[in-house]
């Protein structure tokens, strides 16, 4: 199954190295896919530190078209609020969106995509696979998913 690799583990990787055995591993077995949205991230940052070649490399990942319904969109954000996840912002839940359409597993470090997955009758995430790292693990052990 694809992973789409959030923009918080890419920022890992490139930062300090802390999860790269994990993600290294991915890249290795080719399961990585990532979309415009996680580049439109990344790639400005890397343009300013100059960083050609890892840009080159991250746009040559297979690219999983976005196709944003933005009534589901709106609907999970007043969801979010209603239930008072206040902090998750609308493209992390385009990101959602776009890996559960993909059926792809979700690579990420940020807690918020957990709390998702939690509430995944109400938001019908079911479907949704979450890979993720213990918080206060350093280490590369293997990799962790939620059910799904």
């Amino acid at each position: 199954m694809p992973v789409l690799v959030d923009t918080s583990i890419w920022v890992d990787y490139f930062k300090d190295g802390t999860h790269t055995g994990k993600l290294d591993f991915l890249i290795d077995e080719n399961l990585i896919v990532t979309n415009d949205l996680i580049l439109a991230e990344l790639i400005p940052f890397l343009k300013v530190q100059k960083q050609k070649k890892i840009i080159q490399l991250l746009n040559n990942i297979m690219k999983l078209p976005l196709a944003v319904h933005w009534d589901q969109i709106i609907e999970y954000q007043f969801k979010c609020l209603k239930k008072g996840l206040n902090g998750i912002g609308i493209p992390d839940l385009i990101i959602t969106q776009n890996a559960m359409q993909n059926q792809c597993e979700l690579y990420s470090l940020d807690h918020h995509f957990s709390l998702l997955y939690g509430w995944g009758q109400v938001f019908r995430f079911d479907k949704l696979k979450i890979l993720h790292i213990l918080f206060n693990s350093s280490h590369a052990g293997p990799l962790r998913s939620t059910p799904g």
